[in-house]
C-alpha cells in the first residue's frame, strides 16, 4: 500500500468511526432540542457551518487550495462536524452567531490545526472551542433557560450547590421528581453503549468517569443532609456527565493509549469534574476537567513508549 493510499484507508477509517460516534449523539441532541426549543438546533447549524469554514480556511493555508481541495479540505473525516455537534452540547439555545464564530476558530483553527491537524492535537478541540468562549463572554453563555440543565450549564447543579440549608432529600423530592435531563442523559449513555457493542470504542473510559464520579458522590453525600454533596444518581443524571463519559472522554486522540494509563485518565477526569463541580465556581466544569487530564496524556504516552522501548509490550 502507497503512502497516499495509506492516507485515504485512514482517513476512510477515521471517517466511518466519526460518523458513527455523531449517529449515536443524535438522539440526545434532538432530547436536547425538544427540552430546550429550536435553539439548540441553530447553534448546531451555525457551529457545523462555521467549523467546515474554518477547516477550509486552514486547510487551504496549510496545503494550498489546489491540494486542498484534493484532500477534499480534510472534511471526510468527520471530525469536523464531530466537534459542532459536541459544543453544541455545551451551549445555551440561540447564542449569537458572532460567538459560535469565536468557538469554531478556537475547536478548529487552534486546537486542531495549530498542532498540526488531525491526530497531531493534545486538547480535545470541542472543550478548547467551549472554554474559550466560556471565558471570553461569560455572561452570554449562561442565560440558559428555566429548568434547564445542558453539558456545562447545569441549573440543577447551581441551584443544588447554592441551596442554603436544604437536605439533599428535600431538594431531591422538590426538584429530581421530573429531572428535565433524564431522558437527555438516558439517550447519550444509550448511544454510547450502542457504540461499545459495535466496537467502536471501549468500555473502559465511560466505565470508569462514572464509577469515579458514583464513588466520591457516595461518600461525600452524608446521607442526604445540609452538607451533603449529592448522592450518585443526581451527578450521573444531571450536568452533561453521561455525553461527557460517552463522547468527550472517549476522543481516541486525546488519551492515553495504553489501556492501564486510559483508567487512570479516566479517573482524574471523574474526580476533577465532582472537584470542579462541588467546590468550584462553575456549574459543571466538565470541559476543564477534561482540557486538564489532556495534559497527562503525553505523559502516559512517553511511558508507553519507553516500556515498548524496553521490551514490556503490556496491552496495547
Amino acid at each position: 500500500m502507497n503512502d497516499h493510499a495509506k492516507t485515504n484507508w485512514v482517513k476512510n477509517r477515521t471517517g466511518s468511526v466519526m460518523n458513527a460516534v455523531t449517529l449515536a449523539m443524535l438522539p440526545g441532541v434532538f432530547a436536547m432540542a425538544a427540552q430546550h426549543g429550536i435553539g439548540v438546533i441553530w447553534n448546531l447549524i451555525w457551529l457545523a457551518l462555521l467549523c467546515c469554514a474554518v477547516e477550509v480556511a486552514c486547510t487551504s493555508v496549510r496545503y494550498g487550495f489546489t491540494s486542498a481541495r484534493q484532500r477534499q479540505f480534510d472534511l471526510s473525516d468527520g471530525t469536523t462536524v464531530l466537534a459542532a455537534v459536541i459544543m453544541t452540547l455545551c451551549l445555551p439555545p440561540l447564542v449569537s452567531p458572532a460567538i459560535l464564530a469565536v468557538a469554531a476558530l478556537g475547536a478548529i483553527g487552534l486546537a486542531k490545526h495549530a498542532y498540526g491537524g488531525l491526530g497531531q492535537n493534545i486538547f480535545n478541540p470541542a472543550m478548547v472551542g467551549y472554554a474559550v468562549i466560556l471565558l471570553s463572554f461569560p455572561l452570554a453563555l449562561a442565560s440558559w433557560p428555566a429548568a434547564t440543565d445542558g453539558l456545562t450549564g447545569a441549573t440543577l447543579l447551581s441551584e443544588f450547590r447554592y441551596r442554603g440549608n436544604i437536605t439533599a432529600a428535600e431538594f431531591s423530592a422538590g426538584h429530581l421528581g421530573a429531572n428535565p435531563n433524564l431522558i437527555t442523559a438516558g439517550l447519550f449513555a444509550l448511544g454510547g453503549a450502542w457504540l461499545i457493542h459495535q466496537g467502536v470504542m471501549h468500555w473502559r473510559i465511560p466505565v470508569t468517569v462514572l464509577l469515579t464520579v458514583g464513588a466520591l458522590a457516595l461518600i461525600f453525600h452524608d446521607g442526604g443532609s445540609s452538607a451533603s454533596l449529592g448522592s450518585p444518581w443526581f451527578h450521573w443524571t444531571t450536568g452533561g456527565t453521561m455525553a461527557a463519559a460517552f463522547f468527550v472522554a472517549t476522543d481516541p486522540v486525546t488519551h492515553p493509549a495504553r489501556p492501564q494509563h486510559q483508567i487512570l485518565f479516566a479517573m482524574l477526569i471523574g474526580a476533577l469534574l465532582f472537584l470542579i463541580r462541588t467546590q468550584g465556581n462553575l456549574p459543571d466544569g466538565i470541559a476543564f476537567a477534561v482540557l486538564l487530564a489532556n495534559c497527562t496524556t503525553p505523559l502516559f504516552n512517553r511511558i508507553h513508549r519507553q516500556r515498548l522501548a524496553l521490551g514490556d509490550s503490556g496491552s496495547v
